[in-house]
């Protein structure tokens, strides 16, 4: 069966809005998903956390003050007191009323749209209680196949793979390895997500070899500018790394100036 997580499989590079297209939506919202599939997005990048009754929420903190109008800690509220939150004034008034999903209807979405997800486990509290709710909502084969579980706990990563058959996994790297493609292999990874800062395209071809996906992490253009004033040359690179068939995601936080960035990379 192809890997949807791999280019060489499916045909092309994958877009992906970190947190949806949170530049012009609340981050980990459906506004901001659907937002960053207008944009040309073929993936998402989403945290979540654990509710009170073992439900999945989107939300990258653990506690919901940041994002919601509601506070204290998500593992303190049911899934639908969680839902019953404003989850989008505090980014525009306009967004009154919208809501922190859940994982399960964030995969509905993604069946909707024809996306795949990188689900980041952001649990801290109960593991093992986030591990138990996450084998009932990828029970479906078919929402598996959806889904890559993502974190910067290679362990943990290890942990839920032994627990879920099929489930794939990445391990988040912001750091260089002298031995990448043993990094995954010791925790049994299929992807690593690599920040492009990190990025050196020996190790992605070794990666490849041993049929490990990357996902490269691209920024937002105001930190593109940044590095250009540092001599980072990354408008030269990138481009030659993604001709090159190096990365198999590029994702970041304005979908809509990474597709044009792509585009003209690959023309």
């Amino acid at each position: 069966m192809p890997n949807p997580f791999l280019a060489k499989d499916v045909g092309f590079i994958r877009l992906c809005g970190h947190r949806g297209h949170n530049l012009t939506a609340p981050e980990n919202t459906v506004a901001a998903f659907r937002a960053a599939h207008e944009l040309g997005a073929t993936s998402l990048e989403i945290d979540t956390v654990l509710s009170a009754d073992q439900q999945i929420v989107v939300l990258h903190d653990l506690l919901l003050d940041r994002t919601t109008n509601g506070s204290g800690a998500a593992r303190e509220m049911t899934a639908a007191d969680i839902a019953a939150l404003d989850a989008g004034s505090w980014f525009d008034p306009n967004f009154a009323g919208t809501r922190v999903p859940t994982l399960a209807e964030t995969i509905a979405l993604a069946h909707e749209l024809d996306l795949v997800l990188e689900v980041e486990i952001k649990e801290k509290v109960d593991l093992e209680a986030y591990y138990e709710a996450l084998a009932l909502v990828l029970a479906n084969p078919a929402d598996r196949e959806r889904v890559m579980m993502i974190s910067f706990d290679h362990a943990s990563l290890k942990a839920v793979k032994a627990r879920i058959p099929g489930l794939r996994t990445g391990g988040i790297v912001h750091e260089q390895f002298p031995d990448p493609v043993a990094v995954a292999r010791m925790s049994d990874l299929d992807e690593l997500c690599i920040d492009l800062d990190v990025f050196d395209p020996a190790d992605a071809t070794a990666l490849h070899q041993a049929g490990i996906s990357i996902r490269c992490h691209a920024y937002k253009p105001r930190t593109w500018e940044m590095a250009r004033r540092a001599g980072l040359g990354w408008d030269d690179t990138l481009p030659a790394w993604l001709r090159s068939g190096l990365i198999d995601t590029l994702s970041g936080d304005d979908v809509g100036w990474l597709r044009d960035f792509l585009a003209k990379a690959v023309s």
